[in-house]
């Protein structure tokens, strides 16, 4: 059985490509920022309390060198497999198996997660039940659905115009809350003690993951050497100030309260601005919701797509994984995928915290072999180099801070391992 190998594109070729440098921050800033700026202040205030700020400051300057690294592994090797491709042309077919799966199976489990967090918004304005909520959060799976399978030239636009809007959303909330903040709240500043910033820190890889889910997208930018650099660049400078700015406005606008909201946008938007602002961001968190939905969406699909073409899943899927290509088969499989996933989450009573760390747990295995192979990949001494280094020594940390939450991450490389047991006992009549 012949192996299949990535058709890396690479930068500078005459491929054509769509995406430039305001699509392409429109990208990043949605797969990055996302839904998670919906209920993350929160979940991080509960863990950390004002120190959560601490945790905030350390996971963007964690961001910094990760987003350098994949920045420079996708100028150089542009391809639908992202993360998997790097680690593939590094580390071999078996890590790069790992890889996919854990983003393909693992990182996927935050589709109910941004579904369901943007349902709580809009059924919040509503005043509806949680029923409710459910029916919202599926229905916000199907538009990104239907652009991604019409292709890029069509999702982009659309994109572009959501990831505004989530730019805007955030600026209002901070602009309307900021006038009744009381820097009072911040004391005492670490009630919970450094365990409580650590616990934070593994939350909050939730907002700043993203670096590596365009990646897959690389083979689609224009002149990849000069955009991708560029956007990711605008990306880092919006989500920091955006994460920062909202932790600190939810601290000390809120108080007591600021552990305890399930819909911290809305409230914070109440205290200046009561009836109307929450309107506005129920309907606004509903509009990002769509946009974070289809980057992902959209990711999914070209690694899936790249999988099948590698043989490390149904070759079946391997339709679209080219530059250019519409993955509409692989996109079946992430609709079914991220539907099984949404129905679990409504089984299990809504509860959102184990999928966001199980998302994480993920995303710090991908982090952690990606920058591996950026070490390898890279030219030594070069400015990604050093960044590949910083950035592997800092996912060994959030590996740590995972803890038992690895247990996923690790199952999903013992079927990685399995598959590659079963093709190589098929392969090896054939070689007899």
């Amino acid at each position: 059985m012949t192996t299949l190998r990535p058709t890396v594109v690479r930068a500078g070729s005459d491929q054509p490509g769509h995406i430039g440098v305001a699509l392409g921050s429109a990208l990043y800033i949605a797969a990055v920022l996302g839904t998670g700026i919906l209920l993350l202040p929160t979940l991080a205030a509960r863990a950390a309390g004002p120190a959560s700020l601490l945790a905030v400051g350390a996971v963007l300057a964690a961001s910094v060198p990760l987003a350098a690294t994949f920045a420079g592994l996708a100028t150089r090797h542009p391809d639908s497999g992202g993360v998997a491709t790097y680690v593939r042309l590094a580390l071999g077919p078996t890590a790069a198996r790992m890889t996919g799966y854990w983003f393909f199976f693992g990182v996927c489990v935050g589709c109910p997660v941004v579904a369901l967090l943007g349902a709580e918004y809009v059924v919040a304005m509503l005043g509806g039940s949680q029923t409710q909520v459910y029916l919202v959060g599926a229905a916000f799976l199907v538009p990104p659905l239907v652009t991604n399978a019409i292709g890029l030239r069509v999702a982009g636009p659309v994109q572009l115009a959501l990831t505004g809007s989530l730019v805007v959303l955030v600026v209002g909330v901070v602009l309307v809350s900021l006038p009744s903040a009381d820097p009072a709240a911040l004391t005492p500043f670490l009630p919970h003690g450094w365990g409580g910033v650590g616990d934070a820190i593994s939350l909050l890889v939730w907002a700043f993951a993203g670096w590596e889910a365009v990646t897959h997208l690389a083979g689609e930018f224009r002149d990849p050497r000069r955009t991708i650099p560029r956007a990711t660049a605008i990306a880092l400078v919006v989500v920091g100030a955006a994460y920062l700015a909202l932790q600190y406005v939810t601290l000390t606008v809120l108080g007591a309260q600021a552990g305890t909201s399930e819909v911290p946008l809305m409230d914070l938007v109440d205290v200046g601005l009561p009836g109307a602002g929450r309107i506005a961001v129920a309907v606004v968190a509903g509009i990002v919701t769509l946009g974070v939905l289809g980057a992902y969406l959209g990711a999914f699909a070209k690694l899936g797509a790249s999988l099948g073409r590698d043989g490390d899943l149904p070759r079946w899927m391997a339709r679209g994984a080219q530059p250019g290509g519409v993955p509409r088969r692989a996109l079946l499989v992430v609709a079914i995928l991220a539907s099984a996933y949404f129905a679990i989450a409504v089984a299990t009573g809504g509860d959102l915290e184990p999928f966001v760390l199980v998302h994480t747990s993920c995303m710090v295995a991908v982090y952690a072999l990606g920058t591996a192979a950026a070490v390898r990949l890279l030219e030594r001494g070069s400015p990604g180099w050093w960044a590949g280094v910083v950035a592997c020594g800092l996912a060994v940390g959030l590996a740590v801070l995972a803890g038992t939450h690895l247990v996923v991450p690790l199952g999903l490389a013992l079927l990685a391992l399995t598959v590659g047991w079963v093709r190589r006992r098929s392969d090896a009549p054939q070689r007899g």
